[in-house]
């Protein structure tokens, strides 16, 4: 197996990750700033996951 058929999941995860942390604290009402730290660390890495999985679609001649 490739070590592109492991940098999509590990993308994903990282976005999901962030994701349920930020619902995790917005559920306990945690700071704001918190919040709003996670959900910047989100799009950022959303951002990167799409950079991946294009990457690797390039990279896979599909």
């Amino acid at each position: 197996m490739s070590f592109s058929a492991y940098l999509v999941p590990i993308a994903v995860g990282a976005v999901a990750i962030v994701l349920v942390l930020g619902l995790i604290n917005m559920l306990r009402g945690g700071s704001a700033n918190t919040s709003q730290n996670l959900m910047r660390l989100r799009v950022v890495l959303q951002f990167i996951a799409i950079l991946v999985i294009v990457g690797v679609l390039w990279w896979r001649g599909g």
